[in-house]
């Protein structure tokens, strides 16, 4: 068996697997402890002020990600998908915003702002990885889907939240199959591109701002001027950022012959 088909099969391994298995699950409800976070000092009369200011290099690098593909002469992205890679900075660019209004007052009502543009950039990056490893034809027909379906886990988490009867199994599926799909893509899938190593730091920036958010208060005792929550925000913007430096140096290697 080719790696091509082994490939395939275990991402529609990984794929169903994680539907049914969260489809057996009990509902998730949102824990309220979520929203208590180490580091709630006020500054400048801004209440949680460095969980606040570290989501800046989100809106930096969603703006520059949206200047480049508008503007830069030089950067290379699969032209049949353009949409996406502007889906994909536009939601890193929300994300700042979003994120930034949960934290002035972090709750349910305010996280579904938080959580909505992240799953576009999600569905977006998912995407794209499929269009220029596998198909952008494929990619292109389930882009909006893909992206109504990020969009509709939030809303339907939020209504059941509502309800009081929370379900976060949908969003935990949109936000995480993607990213144990995509190395699979990145390993056995053949680019265009002659460069990957942009989407591997922006995995590995993400492991590591999940660490960093899960040691939120041991980091913020350790190191008192930042939480690991706050770090967690930098870390992953500077994953994002490395992907567009990618995207601004790498060669199309069909137009390089």
């Amino acid at each position: 068996m080719d790696k091509v088909k082994t490939a395939k099969i275990l991402i529609t391994f990984i794929i169903v697997v994680g539907i049914v298995g969260v489809w057996f699950l009990e509902p998730i409800a949102q824990d309220v402890k979520y929203h208590i976070f180490t580091d709630q000092r006020t500054i400048l009369t801004i209440p949680n002020f460095w969980n606040i200011l570290s989501n800046l290099p989100f809106l930096l690098v969603g703006i520059a990600g949206l200047i480049s593909i508008f503007a830069s002469p030089g950067i290379f992205l699969s032209s049949e998908m353009k949409i996406a890679y502007i889906l994909f900075f536009s939601g890193v660019a929300l994300t700042a915003v979003g994120s930034g209004y949960y934290h002035l007052s972090p709750d349910n009502e305010s996280l579904v702002w938080d959580r909505l543009p992240m799953t576009i950039v999600f569905m977006a990056l998912f995407s794209i990885v499929i269009a220029e490893y596998i198909s952008a034809r494929l990619a292109k027909l389930i882009l909006w889907p893909l992206i109504i379906l990020g969009v509709f886990s939030v809303v339907y988490w939020h209504m059941t939240e509502s309800e009081g009867n929370g379900d976060l199994r949908l969003y935990i599926l949109v936000q995480f199959v993607p990213m144990m799909v995509i190395p699979l893509i990145l390993l056995f899938f053949k680019s265009e591109y002659n460069d990957s190593r942009g989407y591997w730091m922006l995995l590995f920036a993400y492991a590591v701002a999940k660490v960093f958010e899960h040691f939120d208060e041991a980091i913020y005792n350790a190191l008192p001027v930042l939480s690991g929550h706050s770090i967690k925000h930098i870390v992953a913007a500077i994953g994002i950022f490395m992907l567009l430096r990618m995207y601004n140096t790498r060669e199309n290697l069909k137009v390089k012959d």
